[in-house]
């Protein structure tokens, strides 16, 4: 099967899409679908060439997506928080040369890549684009997904039409049937939103409910309102929607699912006390487009991130590449239909992760209890999560490098109440400079999406190093942390 194929497991006549009111059946979705693909291949696009998206949640991303899949093109959706920069490199890396918008785009310098207003990309008379060849394999590209990466540059893990459809076949541990409404409230951008919210809710022949912008208020409305059946969603916003939510708001939704970043015990304590339903967890990276492992619903256990998926094998190993025993925690390192096929024209990068044998090396930790539950418990990397999204600190430390009079600088995650993690950022300025900590965070918010840009900063006399000349990243942390417990 071929992703653009799993729409055909819908009824023509059952509810597709529900998106700012706008009701869009199965029939319908197809029709749409392909005006989106008629315009496209009148520009020229053909099997392989890529197709970015840089939209927010809507039904119009959801026909330009399978429009494009549906030639062979590869589609290359861009996170919407990215600064022109940010966005540039993205376009440039993949070779896209057409891309669909909600708003104008105004690059730094000019790049060459014409952009089409999505809302009205279906506009128009087109011819109809003939059908892909027979023989075209579901083993070729069908998405590319940026990450950030974690010596500056983002890369591309490529994902193959068999990768997505394995993953959303694998998302049948959710139990998603025909009559569920599911909530798309993660940016489709995001892996995790767009194959176990997007593709999953399809391929059961389910509907799909479009929040373009979460607001809290706006989310527990529509949950209500439109009797939702299953949320996908992460920490941050069960922890918002506890504080504001009524507990008969939620009382058609049967199954709440959390991913993105490790799910506190006070979060789920205090929605089980309201609601009186538990939250499953799932893991996952963009790598495995993305789920690796995820919970049963009806078999959640707190903590755990669920059980390895069919089909799926994986190791726990130690710094020597030897498997741990059980309750030992490893590096996990998996291996399956869902893993990339590489990362895009990044062959160095494609053999640091996946190795001869075909396992990919995350750089998470985790350990298994007796019952085969999972458990992730710390991260090789040195990633922040902040409501979901990743953050590199080398990415951002990259840009404040640039800022004039930075000497050195490290960017560390620190605890926040509802972000989960932010960025924290150290500096240490160059002999005779001096830094405007207004001005430095300005630059970087023009360099970097704000979800990036870290949350505080503080100028040290002299960056610590270990004994090697790194800066020593653990010792900034304990002084900030002594610091503010003895402010307090």
């Amino acid at each position: 099967m071929l992703v653009h194929e799993i729409i055909n497991r819908g009824r023509d006549d059952d509810i597709a899409i529900v998106d700012e009111g706008r009701r869009t059946t199965y029939a319908q979705l197809k029709r749409d679908i392909k005006r989106y693909r008629n315009h496209l291949h009148a520009l020229g696009i053909r099997q392989g060439d890529r197709v970015g998206i840089f939209s927010r949640n809507s039904a119009e991303f959801i026909f330009a997506y399978f429009a494009a899949t549906s030639l062979g093109a590869i589609n290359v959706p861009i996170n919407f928080q990215l600064s022109p920069r940010e966005t540039a490199y993205i376009l440039q890396d993949a070779g896209v040369k057409h891309l669909l918008t909600y708003e104008q785009i105004n690059f730094d310098e000019p790049i060459d890549v014409e952009q089409h207003d999505i809302a009205t990309f279906g506009d128009g008379n087109f011819d109809d684009a003939p059908e892909l060849p027979a023989d075209f394999s579901d083993k070729n590209p069908c998405v590319i997904i940026y990450t950030s990466g974690t010596t500056g540059n983002p890369k591309g893990a490529v994902l193959s039409h068999a990768n997505l459809v394995c993953n959303t076949r694998q998302c049948e541990v959710f139990k998603c049937e025909r009559n569920c409404r599911v909530l798309c409230v993660l940016p489709m951008y995001h892996c995790f939103e767009w194959t176990c919210a997007v593709l999953n809710t399809f391929y059961r022949g389910a509907a799909n409910h479009v929040l373009r912008v979460f607001k809290p208020k706006d989310m527990i409305d529509m949950v209500r309102d439109e009797e939702i059946t299953d949320i996908i969603a992460v920490p941050s916003i069960f922890k918002l929607v506890t504080a504001l939510a009524k507990a008969e708001d939620f009382k058609t939704v049967r199954f709440f699912m959390s991913g993105g970043t490790t799910l506190p015990d006070k979060i789920v304590d205090e929605f089980k006390a309201k609601f009186h339903a538990p939250i499953a967890e799932g893991y996952g990276l963009s790598e495995a487009s993305p789920a690796v492992f995820l919970t049963t619903h009806g078999e959640e256990r707190q903590g755990s991130c669920g059980k390895l998926l069919a089909g799926t094998e994986v190791r726990l190993v130690d710094e020597d590449g030897r498997d741990v025993a059980q309750g030992e925690v490893g590096e996990v390192w998996v291996r399956g239909g869902q893993v990339m096929l590489g990362y895009w024209n990044n062959p160095k990068a494609t053999a640091e992760a996946l190795d001869a044998d075909g396992w990919l090396h995350t750089g998470d930790v985790g350990k298994v209890d007796a019952d085969g539950y999972y458990y992730i418990v710390n991260r090789i990397k040195e990633m922040i999560i902040s409501m979901g999204e990743n953050i590199y600190p080398r990415e951002v430390e990259e840009v404040v490098y640039r800022f004039p009079g930075i000497k050195d600088a490290a960017v560390i995650a620190v605890d926040d109440k509802l972000r989960g993690q932010v960025g924290a950022c150290f500096f240490e300025v160059a002999d005779g400079a001096k830094v405007d900590t207004r001005a430095l965070k300005r630059f970087l918010q023009k360099n970097l999406a704000l979800y990036k840009v870290p949350r505080e900063f503080r100028e040290l006399p002299e960056l610590p190093r270990t004994s090697t000349g790194k800066i020593a990243k653990r010792k900034i942390l304990e002084d900030y942390l002594a610091a503010k417990e003895a402010a307090q």
